[in-house]
C-alpha cells in the first residue's frame, strides 16, 4: 500500500496490522527518549488547507519521533494565498525531493487527485465531507483499549452526520473490524440516501437518541460543524441538546461499560457537556494520545519502515 486515501484502502489485516503497530509506538510515547531512526532520511511535507491543531500537530510529531524531516505548510502565508493552484502547489512541492505529502483540504477528493500528479506518498488527513481515514484509525484504537475486539460491539455515531467526514470512515473502518454501528442525528442531518447506504453497508441507522443509548458500547458524539452549514439544520442549540446532547440525564441511561469518544473539537454545552467530556468514562483525551501512535504506525508501515 503506497497510500492511505480512504478507511475503505484497509483491509482487516491491514487494519490489524496498523493498530497491533500503532500499540508499540504507543509505548514508545511513555520512554524518556522517544525517538526511533526507522524513517531518517525521510521527508515529510504536511499540507493543510485548512485550520487543524490535533491532526496537524500529531501528524508533525509522529514524523519527527520517526526521526523524518517534517515540514508544515498552511495555506496562509503560502503561494496558494497568491492564487497558486492545488496542482502547481503539490508538484512544487514534491520537485523537492519529498517522500510524503500529509494533505488537509476543504474539497472531497482533493488527496485522492494529488496521487496523479504526485509520486510521493500521499495521507489522507481529511478532505471536505468525505473521510478522515487515520482518525478513524485512532478512534477504533482507543475503543479496543478499552473493550477488547470490537467484533460484535455496539457503536453509536450520534450528531451532525451530513458535514461530518469522520463519521464515514468510522463507519467503514469499525464494520471492517466487526463492530454493528448506529447513526443517530435529526432528520436534517441524517446523510441523504440513507436508507440504500444503510442497505449497502449494513448497519443500523435512527432518529431516537435515547432508545439506542442503552444498547451501546460505544458512543461517539460528533461536533455540530456550524463552518459547514448554510441553513438552519435546527431551531435553536438548546433544543438540539435537549433532543441529541449527551447530557447529564442521558449518562445514567448510558451502560456503566460503555466508552465515550468524540473526534473534536468540541462545542462543550451543545453535542456534549461538561459532564459527559469529563466522566471518567471519557476518552476523548486518549484519542488525543492514540493519534500520534497511529500516525507514527501509518507512515512507518507507508514509508518502508516495516521493511527496513
Amino acid at each position: 500500500m503506497k497510500h492511505l486515501l480512504s478507511a475503505a484502502d484497509l483491509s482487516r489485516d491491514d487494519a490489524e496490522q496498523l493498530l497491533t503497530t500503532a500499540a508499540q509506538m504507543h509505548d514508545v510515547q511513555r520512554r524518556e527518549v522517544k525517538k526511533l531512526p526507522v524513517l531518517r532520511g525521510r521527508t515529510v511535507v504536511n499540507l493543510f488547507f485548512e485550520d487543524s491543531t490535533r491532526t496537524r500537530s500529531s501528524f508533525e510529531i509522529a514524523g519527527k519521533w520517526l526521526s523524518a524531516d517534517v515540514i508544515n505548510v498552511s495555506a496562509k502565508g503560502s503561494s496558494v494565498s497568491k492564487g497558486e493552484s492545488l496542482r502547481d502547489t503539490v508538484m512544487t512541492v514534491a520537485a523537492m525531493g519529498v517522500d510524503a505529502l500529509v494533505i488537509r483540504h476543504h474539497a472531497s477528493g482533493a488527496p485522492a487527485q494529488v496521487t496523479d500528479w504526485v509520486d510521493a506518498t500521499v495521507v489522507n488527513a481529511g478532505d471536505g465531507t468525505h473521510e478522515h481515514p487515520t482518525q478513524a484509525l485512532l478512534d477504533a484504537y482507543t475503543m479496543r483499549t478499552k473493550l477488547g475486539d470490537l467484533a460484535g460491539r455496539r457503536v453509536g455515531i450520534v450528531g451532525d452526520l451530513t458535514h461530518s467526514r469522520v463519521v464515514r470512515s468510522n463507519l467503514i473502518l469499525l464494520r471492517t473490524l466487526g463492530a454493528h454501528v448506529t447513526l443517530v442525528a435529526p432528520p436534517t442531518l441524517m446523510p441523504s440516501g440513507i436508507a440504500d447506504w444503510a442497505a449497502a453497508e449494513g448497519f443500523s441507522y435512527g432518529y431516537d437518541f435515547d432508545e439506542v443509548l442503552p444498547t451501546l458500547d460505544a458512543v461517539m458524539m460528533l461536533r455540530v460543524q456550524k463552518e459547514r452549514m448554510t441553513g438552519g439544520f435546527f431551531p435553536t442549540p438548546r433544543e438540539y441538546t435537549v433532543g441529541y446532547g449527551l447530557t447529564r440525564d442521558r449518562l445514567r441511561v448510558l451502560p456503566e461499560h460503555a466508552v465515550i469518544c468524540h473526534p473534536g473539537p468540541m462545542n462543550r454545552g451543545l453535542e456534549i457537556t461538561a459532564d459527559a467530556a469529563d466522566e471518567a468514562r471519557s476518552l476523548i483525551l486518549d484519542q488525543v494520545s492514540a493519534g500520534v501512535a497511529v500516525r507514527m504506525s501509518v507512515l512507518y508501515h507507508l514509508l518502508g519502515g516495516a521493511e527496513s
